[in-house]
């Protein structure tokens, strides 16, 4: 039997994604309490994805001379969006870990460790949801 995978991943739907890749897909997180289309059929309890991030002292001396000018500081700007997504790649692993096509009430948050040091928090509930026909 031949198996022809560019067809089968052309109709894969959100929920077969995440078992074929380890991690829940994007398009069944939300910051919702339920997904619009879909039925929650299990909890799984919370799950999180959690980064610490410190900058540079080149980042430092960078992000010094973009206050002195004003404006976005970009050099930070990158650094917190880079935490943000890694701590979300890690939210989606820990989710499918526990056996969850979808995630709800996903959150973000940040907390100073240590001046410069910086936690970065996603977290949500891990869910199993079947689509409503």
């Amino acid at each position: 039997m031949k198996l022809f995978t560019g067809i089968i991943a052309a109709v894969n739907t959100p929920l077969e994604d995440s078992i074929m890749t380890g991690r829940v897909d994007s398009a069944m997180v939300t910051t919702a309490n339920e997904l619009t289309g879909y039925r929650i059929v299990r909890n799984f309890g919370i799950v999180r994805g959690i980064t610490v991030r410190s900058r540079s002292v080149l980042g430092n001396l960078a992000a010094g001379i973009q206050t002195i000018v004003g404006g976005n500081i970009t050099v930070l700007t990158e650094l917190c969006e880079k935490a943000r997504e890694e701590a979300y790649e890690l939210l989606l692993l820990h989710a499918a870990q526990h056996g969850a096509n979808a995630i709800v009430g996903m959150r973000y948050d940040a907390n100073e460790v240590m001046q410069g040091v910086t936690e970065v928090l996603a977290y949500g509930t891990a869910v199993q949801v079947d689509r409503i026909s």
